[in-house]
């Protein structure tokens, strides 16, 4: 439970720090973008959710219950973020010769699997998409006044709200940058609430409507999912920084001429900084890309790459290197190694409380999300001999409630990942190191050289003298 500080949250919206202060202090209501369930999602779609994950975490520590809602998107989303292109979910079921509603349900449970892995929070609810079409023909009939019909189907005209694109400009931004032409638009930055199926083609997912035989457009999804399960208005929206700039402002749009106010639907708008690969992999359109279990296959526990994003602030630009990840993957296991330590020393008393580190803990988090300080406080914390091993180990609880690194009940054998091309089992790489002890011990340098080069060809890198005592860690 926070100590007191004042939770201050960034507002993509105006641009500035603001107070937080709650629609209703019973229930906090937060929507995320959730993910188009067509592909696997890359290790830059996971660190939205692991924001948001802090974020809901945050705000159950400051005392606000709070009902969270991450979608599922099953249909209309192009392979541009506006729209042109192929609708991504039938292109996936084309290419690979599948029912597009069996692509949705294996994408989805590999999702849900990876938001479990990282010890993400499931939300209140998933909602998925095509469970509310009958809702978005009717949102859309409600804001028809504000759209219009061409060839391709139902467009809103953009003119038609105050401000359009108020949450992607600023005096550096470019909000329309990535809005490609459409033939018949009044307005390069108008947006289809409903696609009609082209002539003489039937796709998977299709349904009736006024506007013809067809699908929803992707924005008008997330306005009707937010408002029909959170309300208008609503708390907090976050997504990547990426819909900042074409969704959101859309989204935004739908919710003002829905209401027939100027309100965006979400008092709060964040948004999460791009996750960066400088080799080009953090895109699915690659066809190879980093995803959480390429780097389980490299040996590295999925916690590790938490760590990784934890360490930097959600606003901030974040690299992704192997060396960064295992850097991450170092501290984890220190982390862990400390804690198993307290928990086997003898119980004595304290020479001083933790009541400071958690009031640092507090502060930093409340301070937009500042996780990075979070964790130096941690480190200090778990080392302060000062503080009895009990009350250590208590104020550990606090950590993990708001970080998510499950510090308490994390073993150091959890994190000795095997990579997938490993040969070797756990019980053959003790053999062999306990041989090479006793080579050691006998001065047969040759030997226990042989026994390291054996181990080496097969993935293990044999680690003498390392401080953390771990003996042995498999190599990339």
């Amino acid at each position: 439970m926070s100590t007191g500080a004042p939770l201050t949250l960034y507002n993509s919206l105006t641009r500035s720090l603001e107070a937080f202060a709650p629609i209703d202090p019973a229930l906090v209501r937060v929507y995320t973008c959730g993910p188009t369930v067509y592909n696997y999602q890359h290790i830059g779609n996971m660190r939205a959710f692991l924001f948001a994950d802090t974020l809901g975490r945050v705000l159950r520590w400051n005392g606000y219950p709070t009902k969270h809602i991450i979608n599922i998107t099953d249909v209309g989303h192009l392979t541009s973020d506006a729209d042109a292109g192929d609708d991504k979910m039938e292109k996936a079921a084309a290419a690979q010769a599948k029912s597009i509603w069996d692509i949705a349900a294996h994408y989805t449970d590999a999702f849900k699997a990876d938001v479990a892995r990282l010890n993400i929070e499931p939300p209140a609810e998933w909602t998925v998409a095509t469970d509310h079409i009958p809702q978005m023909i009717d949102f859309a009939k409600r804001i028809e006044a504000d759209c219009y019909e061409i060839e391709g189907g139902l467009y809103f005209d953009t003119s038609k709200v105050p401000n359009y694109g108020a949450l992607a400009r600023s005096a550096t931004d470019e909000g329309e940058s990535r809005i490609d032409p459409v033939s018949g638009k009044r307005h390069p930055q108008d947006f289809a609430i409903w696609r009609k199926s082209p002539p003489g083609e039937q796709r998977q997912m299709e349904w009736d409507s006024p506007w013809g035989k067809g699908a929803p457009g992707w924005h008008l999804e997330c306005s009707v999912m937010s408002l029909q399960h959170l309300g208008h208005p609503f708390d907090i929206h976050t997504g990547g920084i990426d819909h900042r700039e074409v969704h959101h402002p859309n989204e935004i749009a739908q919710n003002q001429a829905f209401c027939g106010c100027a309100d965006s639907g979400a008092r709060i708008w964040m948004h999460n900084n791009f996750l960066v690969e400088r080799g080009g992999k953090m895109s699915k359109s690659t066809g190879e890309f980093l995803r959480l279990q390429v780097l389980i296959d490299a040996g590295f526990h999925p916690l590790a790459y938490r760590m990784m994003c934890l360490q930097a602030h959600y606003r901030s630009e974040l690299e992704f290197t192997w060396d960064n990840l295992a850097a991450a993957s170092v501290r984890l296991k220190r982390l862990a190694i400390t804690v198993a330590q307290l928990r086997d020393r003898p119980a004595a008393p304290s020479a001083a409380s933790p009541a400071a580190y958690r009031e640092r803990l507090d502060e930093a988090v409340t301070d937009d999300l500042n996780t990075a300080k979070a964790l130096v406080a941690l480190d200090e914390m778990l080392a302060d001999k000062k503080v009895s091993p009990t009350d250590r180990l208590a104020a550990l609880g606090d950590f993990d409630a708001v970080l998510g690194l499950r510090l308490a009940n994390l073993k150091r054998e959890d994190l000795r990942v095997r990579p997938a091309t490993a040969t070797l089992t756990e019980a053959d790489i003790a053999a062999r190191l306990a041989d090479r002890r006793e080579a050691r011990a006998a001065k047969d340098f040759a030997r226990s050289d042989a026994i390291r080069d054996e181990l080496a060809a097969a993935g293990v890198e044999v680690m003498d003298g390392d401080p953390l005592g771990w003996d042995w860690k498999p190599t990339l």
